[in-house]
C-alpha cells in the first residue's frame, strides 16, 4: 500500500510538473516575441531619429539658404533706391536703361516671392513633421515602457516559476527519501504486527479455552446453588435496588429547582396579568366610578377575582414536588407521586381559564361595540380574541402531555415506556408554542395600548392600567422563553434518565414495585450503615488486640529484664564481702517491689514467669516478637495500600472538581457577560423608557393644549349661540309688536 501511494503520489507530482513546465515554455515564447518587438520598435526609433536628423539638417540649409535670399533681396532693394534718385536726373536720357532696370525688378520681385512661398512651404512641412516625429516619438517611448514592465513582469513570472520548480523538485526528493524510510519502518511494523498477530490468535485461543471451562463451571455452580434468577423477571427485577447515583439525584434536584424558579415567576406573572385585567374592566369602557358597568362584565370580574385560587396551587404543586427529590431518592417518572398533584392544579387552572374565555371575548366584542372605538382598535381586539384562544389552547396541550408523564406514577399501563421521549419531545413543542402566543399578545396589546392613549376619552387611570397589564405580558412572555429555552436544554438529559433503574431491566413494573424498591432502599441504606458500624467496631477490637500484644510483649521484655537483673545480683552478692550483702539486700527488695507493680500490671499474660531462678527461654521469645512485628509490618503495608488507593481516589476526586471548578469559572464568565449584556439592555431601556415618557408628557401637553383650544373655541361657541339666541328673541318680540 505504501509503494501504491507512493506512486500515485509521484504520478500526481509529475502531471504537475508538465503542466508547470508547458506553461513555462508558453512564458518563455511570450518573453522572446515581446524582446523582438523590443527591438524592431528600437529599430524603428533609430530611422525616425535618422529621418528627424535629415529633416534638421535640411531644416539648418534652408533657413542659411533663407538667410542669403534676405542679404540678397536688401542687397537689390538698397541698389534700387540708389538707382531710383539717379534715374529721375537721367530720365530723359536714359529711358532704355529704366527699362531695363524695371524689367530687373519685375524679375527680382517674381524670383523673390517664389522664394517666399517656398520658403513658407518647406516651414509648414518642417512643423508638421516635427509635430508628426514628436507624436510618433511618444507612442513609441510609452510602448517601449510598457512593453518592458511587462518584460520584466515576464522575468519575475519565469523566476519565480523556475525557484519554484527547483524548490518543488528539492520537496519531491525529500518527500521521497521521507517515504522511502517511512515504507522500511512499515514493513518492520508489518512483520512485528504478524508475529504479534499470530501470538494475540495463541492467547485467544487459550482465554478461549479458558474461560469455556470457568463458564461450565460457573453454569454448574448456578444450577446447583442459586435457587432462582431475580432478574430475569421484570417482576423480580422491578424490586431490585439500582445503584445509588448521587451526581444524577443531585442534577435532577438542580434541574427541579430551576423549574420551580422559573414556575414561580410564571405564576407571579399570570397573577399580575388577572389581576390588572379585572382591573381595567372596573374602567373601560365605562368606569365603575361613574357609572355601572354591564352585567357581563360584572360576571367575568367576579371570576377574575378568584384567580389566586387557581394560579397559587401551581406555585405549591412544583415546590411539593421539588422537596420530593432528594439525594436519597430514586427520581424517575415512575418514582415522581408528586407529578401528579401538580398536574391536577394546573388541570384545575385549565377549568379556570376554559370559564373566563366566553366573558373574554363577551367583554372585547363590547368594547368593540362602543360608540369611540375605531376600526384599528377592533382590529387589534379582534387579534386579541384570537390570542385568548390559542393561549387556552396551549395550556389545554401542555396539560394533557402533563398528565400523561404523571401516569407512569399512578398507573402502571397508562403510559408505555417507549413514549416517554416522544411525550417530553412534545412538552417542550408546548412550551415553545405558549411563548409564541405571549410574544402575539404582547405585540397585539402594546398596539391596543397605543391607539387607546390616542383616543380623547382617555384617563390616566386607563393609560396606567394598561402599562401594568402590558408589564405583565411582557414578564409573562420573558418566563415562557426561559422556560421554553430550559426544558429544551435539558430534553435530552430527561429522555436519557429514563434508563436510570434497575438492571438488566425496562425499568419499573408499576408504582407500588417501585415504592417497594424505595423502602428496600431504605432498608438498604440502614444495613449499609450497621455494616459500617460493625466494620468500625471489628477495627476498633483489632486495634484494641494489637495493643494487648504490644503490652504482653512489654510484659515478656520486662520479665526478661527481671530475671537478668536478678541473676546480675546473685553473682554479685556471691562475689562481693558480707558487709555488702545487707546493701544488696535492700537493693533487691527495691527492685521487687517495682517487679510486683508490673507482675500487676500484666495480668492477662498467657504464660507467666513462675520463679525467678527459671531459665528464660530466649530463642522462643525472639521467634515472638520477630512474629509479631512481621505481622505488624505486614499491617501496615496493608494501611499503606489502602491509604495509597485512597490517595489515587482522593487525587481524582480533586482532579474531578478542579475540571468542574474551571467550568464554573467559565460559566461565571460567561454569566457576567450576560449580566453586562443584560445591565445594558436594563440601560437602554430605562432610556427608552425615560424618552417614551417624556414623549407620553409631551403628548399630554398637547393634548391638553388642544383642549383649552377646543374648550375656548367651545365658549365662544356658546357666546355666539346666546347672541344669536338674543337676537332672535329680539326679532321675535319686535314680529310680535308689528
Amino acid at each position: 500500500m505504501a509503494s501504491a501511494e507512493l506512486q500515485g503520489k509521484y504520478q500526481k507530482l509529475a502531471q504537475e510538473y508538465s503542466k508547470l513546465r508547458a506553461q513555462n515554455q508558453v512564458l518563455k515564447k511570450g518573453v522572446v516575441d515581446e524582446q523582438a518587438n523590443s527591438a524592431a520598435l528600437k529599430e524603428q526609433l533609430k530611422m525616425k531619429d535618422q529621418s528627424l536628423r535629415k529633416l534638421q539638417q535640411e531644416m539648418d540649409s534652408l533657413t542659411f539658404r533663407n538667410l542669403q535670399l534676405a542679404k540678397r533681396v536688401e542687397l537689390l532693394q538698397d541698389e534700387l533706391a540708389l538707382s531710383e534718385p539717379r534715374g529721375k536726373k537721367n530720365k530723359k536720357s536714359g529711358e532704355s536703361s529704366s527699362q531695363l532696370s524695371q524689367e530687373q525688378k519685375s524679375v527680382f520681385d517674381e524670383d523673390l516671392q517664389k522664394k517666399i512661398e517656398e520658403n513658407e512651404r518647406l516651414h509648414i512641412q518642417f512643423f508638421e513633421a516635427d509635430e508628426q516625429h514628436k507624436h510618433v516619438e511618444a507612442e513609441l517611448r510609452s510602448r517601449l515602457s510598457t512593453l518592458e514592465m511587462e518584460a520584466a513582469q515576464h522575468q519575475a513570472v519565469v523566476d519565480g516559476l523556475t525557484r519554484k520548480y527547483m524548490e518543488t523538485i528539492e520537496k519531491l526528493q525529500n518527500d521521497k527519501a521521507k517515504l522511502e524510510v517511512k515504507s522500511q519502518t512499515l514493513e518492520k511494523e508489518a512483520k512485528e504486527c504478524r508475529l504479534r498477530t499470530e501470538e494475540c490468535q495463541l492467547q485467544l485461543k487459550n482465554l478461549h479455552e479458558d474461560l469455556s471451562s470457568r463458564l461450565e463451571e460457573s453454569l454448574s455452580i448456578i444450577s446447583e446453588k442459586v435457587p432462582f434468577n431475580d432478574t430475569k423477571y421484570s417482576q423480580y427485577n422491578a424490586l431490585n435496588v439500582p445503584v445509588h447515583n448521587r451526581r444524577h439525584q443531585l442534577k435532577m434536584r438542580d434541574i427541579a429547582g430551576q423549574a420551580l424558579a422559573f414556575v414561580q415567576d410564571l405564576v407571579k406573572a399570570l397573577l399580575n396579568f388577572h389581576t390588572y385585567t379585572e382591573q381595567r374592566i372596573q374602567i373601560f369602557p365605562i368606569d365603575s366610578a361613574i357609572d355601572t358597568i354591564s352585567p357581563l362584565n360584572q360576571k367575568f370580574s367576579q371570576y377574575l377575582h378568584e384567580n389566586a385560587s387557581y394560579v397559587r396551587p401551581l406555585e405549591e404543586g412544583m415546590l411539593h414536588l421539588f422537596e420530593s427529590i432528594t439525594e436519597d431518592t430514586v427520581t424517575v417518572l415512575e418514582t415522581t407521586v408528586k407529578l401528579k398533584t401538580f398536574s391536577e392544579h394546573l388541570t384545575s387552572y385549565i377549568c379556570f381559564l376554559r370559564k373566563i374565555l366566553p366573558y373574554q371575548l363577551k367583554s372585547l366584542e363590547e368594547e368593540c361595540e362602543a360608540s369611540l372605538c375605531t376600526s384599528a382598535l377592533r382590529a387589534r381586539n379582534l387579534e386579541l380574541s384570537q390570542d385568548m384562544k390559542k393561549m387556552t389552547a396551549v395550556f389545554e396541550k401542555l396539560q394533557t402531555y402533563i398528565a400523561l408523564l404523571a401516569l407512569p406514577s399512578t398507573e402502571p399501563d397508562g403510559l408505555l415506556r417507549t413514549n416517554y421521549s416522544c411525550v417530553l419531545t412534545n412538552v417542550g413543542a408546548a412550551l415553545h408554542g405558549f411563548h409564541d402566543v405571549m410574544k402575539d399578545i404582547s405585540k397585539h396589546y402594546s398596539q391596543k395600548a397605543t391607539i387607546e392613549l390616542e383616543l380623547p376619552t382617555t384617563t390616566q387611570k386607563l393609560i396606567t392600567t394598561n402599562d401594568c397589564i402590558l408589564s405583565s405580558v411582557v414578564a409573562l412572555t420573558n418566563g415562557a422563553g426561559k422556560i421554553a429555552s430550559f426544558f429544551s436544554n435539558n430534553v435530552d438529559y430527561f429522555i436519557a434518565s429514563l434508563s436510570y433503574g434497575p438492571k438488566t431491566g425496562s425499568g419499573f413494573i408499576s408504582p407500588l414495585s417501585a415504592e417497594c424498591m424505595l423502602q428496600y432502599k431504605k432498608k438498604a441504606a440502614a444495613y449499609m450503615k450497621a455494616l459500617r458500624k460493625v466494620q468500625q467496631s471489628l477495627e476498633k477490637i483489632s486495634k484494641l488486640e494489637q495493643e494487648k500484644e504490644h503490652w504482653m510483649l512489654e510484659a515478656q521484655l520486662a520479665k526478661i529484664k527481671l530475671e537478668k537483673e536478678n541473676q546480675r545480683i546473685a553473682d554479685k552478692l556471691k562475689s562481693t564481702s558480707s558487709g555488702q550483702v545487707v546493701g544488696v539486700a535492700q537493693e533487691k527488695a527495691a527492685v521487687a517491689t517495682a517487679t510486683g507493680q508490673e507482675e500487676a500490671s500484666a495480668k492477662a499474660v498467657p504464660e507467666p514467669v513462675h520463679s525467678a531462678s527459671e531459665a528464660p527461654d530466649v530463642e522462643s521469645r525472639e521467634d515472638l516478637i520477630r512474629n509479631h512485628y512481621m505481622t505488624r509490618i505486614v499491617e501496615l503495608t496493608s494501611q499503606l495500600q489502602l491509604a495509597d488507593s485512597k490517595s489515587v481516589h482522593f487525587y481524582a476526586e480533586c482532579r474531578a472538581l478542579s475540571k468542574r471548578l474551571a467550568l464554573a469559572e467559565k460559566s461565571k464568565e460567561a454569566l457576567t457577560e450576560e449580566m453586562k449584556v443584560a445591565s445594558q439592555s436594563i440601560s437602554r431601556l430605562q432610556d427608552e423608557l425615560t424618552t417614551t415618557k417624556r414623549s407620553y408628557e409631551d403628548q399630554l401637553s398637547m393634548m391638553s393644549d388642544h383642549l383649552c383650544s377646543m374648550n375656548e373655541t367651545l365658549s365662544k361657541q356658546r357666546e355666539e349661540i346666546d347672541t344669536l339666541k338674543m337676537s332672535s328673541k329680539g326679532n321675535s318680540k319686535k314680529n310680535k309688536s308689528r
